[in-house]
């Protein structure tokens, strides 16, 4: 999973990814770099999930394994950038990316001045998703003009797909008019294929950052999913030694980093979850999409046990918290043995039986 951290020039991007990696990063304006070439800097970032340290105490493995995600600083991103599309560089880093968290700036800094002269959350926030609403609807308009383009000039090779595509893109296009980002229409399947080879923004899921200070912010604007954090802070703690930062926590009376619930948010942005695997080896947390089925979930962790897949031993978290071992789940008979169909569950303990290749 990759998460993009997008925002306006000095809204705290780069603070916030040095806060996520525990980085050191330089903060301040990036843009392009040698051969034209956008700078990113990339950092994978463990899930926090207490279900994985008490798993880890119970067990006591070698390795405890979380579930992770991957974060991307990009550089690059200004107001009325998209007028012409974006670059093609900027639009290649932002195309690889699972969803977006976009960052925007609540925090007064006169050593940091706001490129538009004033902090203005909202005014910012409608600005970058006008930028990406913009680049999508000219996308979107390329494509029905080369469509209406080829069924005058009757270039038009197969007439049910050129019908199929004409559909979409201009439902497509009407949400776009309306200043709608893409997230907001539903596609069947077919659409979502139809469209999957576009880089269309807006259809990403984003998490909104409010990046405040120390002062009271200034009043934040309604987004569906955000969160409110102060990112100077946040990028201190994380460059504490872990002992140092809990004992900063404690004194302030913090339970836990707001840092933590943003991760947490964005991974749970993507429809994600995760179930364990056990034993004196390893406790690990894997990721699937919410639906996926237990073949689905054993490929993650191995693609021959899902070419192989014969049955999952599955039980949950919470069983094995209430009963303390897994002989004692058993007994409880809260073990259970699932089929391919079976849907997987966040927080389920799954064990795959699977016929090895060639047998």
């Amino acid at each position: 999973m990759r998460l993009g951290i997008i925002g306006l020039p000095q809204s705290g991007k780069t603070t916030l990814f040095n806060a996520l990696t525990r980085g050191d990063q330089p903060v301040g304006p990036r843009g392009v770099a040698g051969g034209g070439r956008f700078e990113v800097h990339t950092g994978v970032v463990p899930v926090p999930d207490p279900r994985v340290d008490k798993l880890s105490a119970m067990f006591k493995p070698k390795k405890t394994i979380y579930a992770q995600v991957i974060y991307a600083d990009i550089a690059g991103l200004e107001a009325e950038a998209a007028k012409s599309g974006f670059s093609g560089p900027l639009l290649n880093q932002l195309a690889t990316m699972d969803g977006f968290l976009q960052v925007v700036r609540a925090f007064e800094n006169p050593t940091v001045p706001h490129p538009s002269g004033s902090i203005n959350p909202a005014r910012d926030l409608a600005t970058l998703n006008s930028e990406l609403l913009l680049n999508d609807l000219i996308a979107v308009e390329r494509k029905l003009e080369r469509l209406n383009e080829d069924a005058r000039k009757g270039n038009v090779k197969d007439k049910g797909l050129h019908a199929q595509e004409l559909a979409v893109f201009t439902k497509l296009h009407e949400v776009l008019a309306a200043d709608r980002p893409l997230g907001d229409v539903e596609l069947s399947l077919a659409e979502e294929k139809l469209i999957a080879s576009y880089q269309l923004l807006t259809r990403r899921p984003m998490l909104v950052v409010f990046n405040i200070g120390e002062d009271q912010p200034p009043a934040l604007p309604d987004a569906p999913h955000s969160v409110t954090l102060q990112g100077k802070l946040e990028m201190e703690i994380a460059q504490l030694p872990p002992d140092e930062a809990q004992v900063f926590l404690q004194e302030y009376g913090i339970e836990e980093p707001s840092l933590n619930r943003m991760i947490k948010l964005s991974y749970d942005l993507l429809g994600l979850q995760s179930f364990f695997t056990v034993g004196e080896d390893e406790v690990r947390a894997w990721t699937v999409r919410r639906g996926a089925t237990a073949p689905e979930a054993a490929g993650e962790v191995h693609t021959d046990l899902q070419k192989g897949f014969i049955r999952a031993e599955v039980f949950s978290y919470d069983d094995i918290v209430a009963a303390g071992s897994i002989p004692e789940v058993k007994s409880r008979g809260k073990l259970r043995l699932e089929g391919k169909e079976y849907v997987v569950q966040d927080g389920d303990i799954l064990n795959i039986r699977f016929s090895p290749p060639g047998k």
